[in-house]
């Protein structure tokens, strides 16, 4: 993991629901090590998605490869040829990290018979929401206020 890739696991599509929205479906998700698991809302008109897929999750705090901070530039203002961690991945949102619960007392969970502290954290992309639990260790990374995520199958 590169220092600019907070986060990064690959997860089973666990469930689909798309009866609220036209383009709009709520995946759920368990990563491969069972540890973690996520709800995101994604548009799927862009990224279609079905129960059983297999995604590559990265949250990132910047798109340089080199893991330089974005200073104000946005992701659309990347120069022509200029290489970034967007080009390797299907789906990419930018986004803010509203809220991070740490785990202690009822949200410690036994995970191959050892007691693991459970971090929660909540992230908007415009509206489009992500949800994820698992190790507070892991989850860690992510006490920033923005983040990208990056999807790919």
């Amino acid at each position: 993991m590169a220092d600019s890739q907070l986060f990064e696991d690959t997860f089973t599509l666990t469930s689909l629901n798309a009866q609220k929205y036209d383009r709009v479906s709520r995946i759920f998700g368990t990563s491969s090590s069972n540890d973690t698991t996520f709800t995101l809302d994604v548009n799927t008109e862009l990224y279609p998605c079905a129960v059983g897929d297999q995604v590559q999750v990265v949250l990132a705090s910047t798109l340089s490869l080199d893991g330089s901070k974005d200073d104000g530039k946005g992701w659309r203002e990347v120069g022509r040829g200029e290489a970034s961690l967007a080009d390797m991945f299907d789906y990419v949102c930018h986004g803010k990290i509203y809220r991070f619960e740490e785990g202690e007392g009822e949200n410690m969970w036994v995970f191959r018979a050892r007691a693991l502290a459970m971090g929660k954290v909540f992230v908007s992309f415009g509206g489009l929401l992500l949800y994820m639990e698992g190790p507070y260790k892991k989850l860690t990374p992510l006490r920033i206020d923005y983040v990208y995520l990056l999807m790919k199958k």
